[in-house]
């Protein structure tokens, strides 16, 4: 298994995969890297919640099996997996022979664990019933339909987030579609669904617009990005409660979905978007 920086990565390059079960592949990345310069309040709550929708291997007889994987990554863990790498390893269960689904599922949490420095929430779907899940958009006030001008740039702005004018104090859930962020690698685009709960002073729903398609140039891992507008938000709002959810699109057969709160959910929705 890899332990060096993120130029050392998988991410950008050309990489042969493996025909062979290989938990080298993974190549976990330090959040204390990610983090570095990000100089804003750190969410004490939260999780990468990863979907994987291309996961096989072959039973005791060589039959193949497809299932669908679920993986909960704690955002306090000291790594994160690079993306491409995930998809590497877990296309080294192909040819793989294992007697029950739960030998894989072990194998994995085995593997991802040590490789996150804290153990992963690892669960193994049927495709079955996964293929009769509807996909519905994240619940939420839409805030995209706000008549905004706005000017590209190369860095967020969070000088957009203020408070509206009164500021009453409110419970609201606003969600955009417009979040787009780009690969800080290969600077390849990332879009998301957007999902902002919240309990304080009302936000400006124009002003919080503006903020999010600012990052339309920023160069962040997912997970970075939700973080990022974490800690801007409560900066620069100081909601009493706050979770940023982002579930974003479909790549290489995965998702990555980071939610990061200043309190304990009751529940983070688990349904797909239409563009998973």
């Amino acid at each position: 298994m890899h332990t060096s920086t993120l130029e050392h990565s998988p991410l950008g390059h050309a990489t042969a995969g493996s025909d062979h079960y290989d938990p080298a592949l993974l190549f976990p990345i330090a959040r204390t890297e990610t983090r570095a310069g990000l100089d804003l309040p750190q969410a004490p709550y939260g999780s990468d919640i990863w979907n994987a929708y291309e996961l096989s291997w072959l039973n005791a007889k060589g039959k193949p099996i497809v299932a669908m994987g679920r993986f909960t990554v704690s955002a306090d863990s000291p790594n994160l997996i690079e993306s491409k790498s995930l998809k590497l390893y877990l296309n080294s269960f192909n040819e793989e022979r294992f007697e029950f689904p739960d030998i894989a599922r072990q194998r994995m949490f085995t593997d991802l664990s040590r490789a996150c420095g804290k153990p992963v929430h690892v669960e193994i779907l049927s495709v079955r019933p996964a293929f009769e899940l509807s996909c519905t958009p994240l619940r939420g006030t839409c805030i995209d339909d706000q008549d905004i001008d706005f000017e590209p740039v190369d860095a967020p702005a969070p000088d957009s987030l203020t408070h509206s004018q009164p500021a009453p104090f409110v419970r609201e859930t606003l969600v955009s579609e417009l979040l787009k962020s780009n690969c800080p690698v290969t600077g390849q685009p990332d879009w998301a669904s957007l999902q902002i709960r919240y309990a304080g002073a009302r936000i400006d729903h124009a002003g919080l617009l503006r903020y999010i398609v600012s990052l339309r140039r920023c160069r962040e891992f997912h997970e970075l990005c939700v973080e990022k507008i974490y800690g801007e938000i409560m900066a620069r709002c100081a909601p009493d409660e706050l979770l940023v959810y982002a579930r974003y699109t479909r790549r290489g057969g995965l998702d990555i979905n980071p939610w990061r709160a200043n309190f304990q959910p009751d529940e983070v929705g688990q349904t797909r978007t239409l563009r998973q």
